[in-house]
């Protein structure tokens, strides 16, 4: 089982957590341009950071870590890149099965397979195969990710179901809509990060992020440490989530 971080702990109000955390990844290649090193070198150091921030998440409590991995536009960068992106993803799950287990971890994706290399469909199906009874922090990787098209596949879904006679358009709400996305066994994001810089949510989770706190930092993903992530945990703590309506702000007489 993975070790408590104590000291992460510190100054984080437990019964106040995010329990689903998602995160858009970026600012890998800028990160290596700025030090003299190839693209790729990026990603390397990105992985790394992956790992600890699953570790801190698990520490926090937090229930549900979604990393936007790679999306339906990645597939626009070169041919080398892609293909490294794509061999680093099955051996790191293929290196950390065994650790995933041990911790506990459930792991899961969203996100079409059509396009995938072989090699990556069989990867992602055993992970999730051998994880899928654990208990601990949902691993939930958007690899080949769009929130337009995980939309477009709903609507798709829905009025499949209306033509065959299964489902009433009347009964369309806003919960058998969530049932037909990528996430219906998940609970929606109550934290967005972004890393590098960029304001703006770039096809994630488009549904999903309606009431989500957004956290915009400066650091690069590779600099974005468990540490950073304790200070967006903070952060989204001392804000009052209001999902539109007016709260009433509490008094010493209340």
């Amino acid at each position: 089982m993975m070790t408590k971080n104590n000291k992460l702990m510190e100054g984080i109000d437990s019964n106040n957590l995010p329990k689903h955390v998602a995160i858009i990844m970026d600012g890998n290649g800028r990160w290596a341009k700025q030090r003299g090193l190839l693209r790729t070198q990026g990603h390397l150091e990105g992985v790394k950071r992956v790992e600890e921030i699953i570790n801190a998440s698990a520490d926090l409590g937090i229930k549900v870590l979604t990393l936007f991995t790679f999306s339906t536009e990645n597939w626009g960068r070169s041919k080398s890149e892609v293909s490294m992106l794509m061999n680093t993803l099955v051996s790191v799950l293929r290196d950390r099965l065994t650790k995933l287990v041990r911790n506990n971890v459930k792991f899961q994706t969203i996100g079409r397979s059509e396009g995938l290399p072989q090699s990556v469909i069989d990867t992602i199906t055993s992970v999730r195969e051998k994880t899928k009874n654990n208990t601990g922090l949902i691993l939930n990787l958007a690899f080949n990710y769009g929130g337009r098209i995980e939309i477009l596949d709903a609507v798709k879904l829905l009025a499949q179901k209306v033509q065959n006679g299964d489902l009433r358009v009347a009964d369309i709400s806003e919960e058998v809509f969530s049932q037909a996305l990528y996430t219906k066994d998940l609970p929606d994001p109550d934290l967005l990060i972004r890393t590098s810089g960029e304001k703006r949510i770039s096809n994630f989770l488009l549904w999903q992020l309606s009431y989500a706190e957004l956290y915009f930092t400066e650091k690069f993903w590779p600099e974005f440490t468990a540490e950073e992530l304790k200070k967006a945990v903070i952060d989204y703590q001392g804000r009052e989530r209001r999902y539109g309506k007016i709260l009433t702000k509490r008094t010493d007489k209340a």
